[in-house]
């Protein structure tokens, strides 16, 4: 969703699905970590407001956005009902930045192909910290509450 009139972080609390039996992976890299523990914070906060237990909230550690499909993919493997993938690829001055986005976007969409429980993309490919910031919790809000929403949404599919 574009974000450029939009903040993030407005939905229809009415409209989420009631989160209380659930089971939710986090996934969150430790590259640019002040912006994905944001990401993190915003989907936790969201979860445990729709009745997700924090004892079914598992945050699982991987060190860059590539490792985010790995993580996601073994996350599938413990039976979560959903499974949220949170990172931040940040426009550097090289090609990098369109590998690893286009490779996690696709690793991910062949999660969501096969595997037995859904992954959302809270990955943020962003041209400036500054957008990323705005994006994980500024004037953007933050992107982590709406996957959390996509989420708990996505589990009753």
């Amino acid at each position: 969703m574009a974000t450029a009139d939009h903040s993030l972080s407005q939905y229809d609390h009415t409209k989420v699905p009631n989160g209380k039996n659930f089971r939710i992976a986090l996934v969150v890299s430790e590259w640019n970590e002040v912006v994905t523990n944001a990401l993190f914070q915003g989907a936790k906060n969201t979860l445990t407001h729709h009745n997700v237990s924090e004892n079914n909230i598992e945050r699982i550690k991987v060190p860059g956005s590539f490792e985010l499909i790995y993580g996601a993919q073994r996350a599938q493997q413990m039976n979560f009902d959903a499974i949220i993938a949170i990172g931040c690829v940040i426009q550097g001055e090289t090609r990098h930045f369109e590998f690893i986005s286009n490779a996690v976007a696709q690793g991910i969409k062949d999660l969501n192909l096969n595997g037995k429980a859904p992954v959302v993309f809270c990955v943020l490919t962003d041209d400036t910290i500054k957008q990323s910031k705005a994006r994980s919790g500024g004037d953007k809000g933050n992107k982590g509450v709406e996957a959390a929403v996509t989420a708990l949404k996505m589990i009753g599919l």
